[in-house]
């Protein structure tokens, strides 16, 4: 099951070592973030895709 976080418990489990990180290390980490977040919307379009592919359904943006 899937546990939804708040915003307080993500601030707690912080840990010191990030707290004290340097600009250049927090910035390192912001842009793994991003590209987290990037791949993890691809993978929901790709589901999508696929289900509607699925349904017999294609879309006409993934034909080429």
């Amino acid at each position: 099951m899937s546990h939804d976080l708040t915003l307080q418990e993500i601030a707690e489990s912080i840990p010191k070592s990030l707290l004290n990180a340097s600009d250049k290390d927090i910035e390192g980490l912001q842009e793994i973030l991003e590209q987290t977040l990037e791949v993890r919307e691809s993978h929901k379009e790709l589901q999508r895709m696929v289900k509607s592919y699925t349904n017999g359904h294609v879309s006409s943006g993934g034909q080429r």
